[in-house]
């Protein structure tokens, strides 16, 4: 006797855990089979890039901290060098140094927060609580530099907003041995675990060319074997200054995806290495006007972000106020995949691809 089914409407989240703040998917599945799944944003939006137009250049700063929010030091930056670009500044080297070191912390930091709550997600618990333990240590330092522990508002235009307290730079090199260690144990724990390698092996699989075609970037590109790292084929900062590689993979999966971002923070964790090593004395800010007024023109910068290439699209018609701004936001871009990877699969996988994506809703929606 043939098995009899029928299609089922369902709305997957809005509930913070799995799916991520307002997010929701509704699905429509055959059985336990989604036939077709449709992303709603839920109302997250903020309207940034309009509310820019009214704001001094600082003013906007705090709000690139709300956008992507695990990797605040980043948003600040890639608007900072868009206007530091259009004012031809030269930047201290001291002030670059401290950039690329909290960035590359950031990274570590938003990457341990996606391995802890993708473990979680999919049903693990004790990585959950390591990563956000190791996580900490990041936090402090960050709260010891700039006095805040998630919207850093710590870059400026033309430098940083504060230097690095007496020893804050030998803590950095403390860390970068222990959190080498630490990895060590998330891979014994996890990386060769049969049940996570059952939810994440051959799950989600895309080829290079449908990864290029919709745009994606960061690990979701890098998990196909495209290796592309602004960091290195269009060096900003003084990234060009250091060696490290750019982590792939070839499977296109969820667990290539899982691997790209663990290597990554190895990667970091090298760059870090160098810095403090090399970490040079001077200023940390450049001479800027009080009035930042940029002159007449447009600009587009863009950088690594720990979700893949952010942008900033920027106009200026000579006054202290932009005429418009516009970000390039990698979760958006990224998420633009999902319904084409959740049809055909089982509802159970649904969690797993989305969590493997990255996605931070702020944003996607910002």
């Amino acid at each position: 006797m043939a098995v009899r089914t029928e299609e089922l409407l369902l709305n997957v989240g809005p509930q913070h855990p799995s799916t991520h703040g307002v997010f929701r998917i509704i699905v429509k599945i055959d059985g336990e089979v989604i036939q077709e799944a449709i992303p709603v944003m839920g109302y997250l939006h903020r309207g940034t890039e309009k509310l820019a137009e009214n704001l001094s250049y600082t003013q906007i700063i705090p709000y690139t901290d709300r956008m992507d929010y695990l990797s605040a030091m980043t948003n600040n930056y890639v608007l900072v060098s868009a206007v530091e670009k259009l004012m031809q500044l030269e930047i201290p080297e001291r002030a670059e140094y401290l950039r690329v070191i909290v960035m590359e912390l950031q990274r570590i930091a938003s990457h341990l927060v996606w391995w802890g709550t993708y473990l979680l997600d999919i049903g693990a618990m004790s990585p959950f609580l390591f990563a956000f333990r190791d996580r900490e240590i990041i936090i402090d330092l960050f709260n010891e530099l700039c006095g805040a522990r998630l919207t850093y508002f710590y870059m400026r235009v033309g430098g940083v907003k504060w230097d690095a307290p007496p020893g804050w730079i030998e803590k950095v090199r403390d860390f970068i041995p222990y959190m080498r260690e630490r990895l060590k144990v998330y891979d014994d724990l996890v990386s060769g675990n049969e049940i996570f390698l059952s939810r994440v092996k051959g799950v989600g699989r895309y080829d290079a060319q449908t990864a290029i075609d919709y745009g994606l970037s960061g690990a979701n590109l890098r998990c196909t074997g495209v290796k592309r790292d602004l960091r290195k084929d269009h060096p900003y900062s003084i990234y060009d200054q250091f060696e490290f590689d750019v982590p792939t993979r070839t499977e296109g999966d969820c667990y290539a995806r899982y691997l790209v971002r663990v290597e990554e923070i190895k990667e970091s964790l090298k760059i870090l290495e160098q810095a403090v090593e090399s970490f040079p004395e001077g200023p940390v800010m450049a001479k800027v006007p009080r009035v930042i007024r940029p002159p007449e023109g447009e600009v587009y910068t863009r950088v690594e972000s720990p979700r893949g290439e952010i942008g900033c699209y920027l106009v200026s018609r000579g006054k202290d106020t932009p005429y418009r701004l516009k970000f390039r936001r990698p979760s958006f871009v990224n998420l633009q995949i999902l319904p084409k990877l959740l049809v055909g699969e089982s509802i159970t996988n649904l969690v797993t691809i989305l969590g493997g994506i990255d996605i931070v809703v702020g944003e996607v929606d910002a």
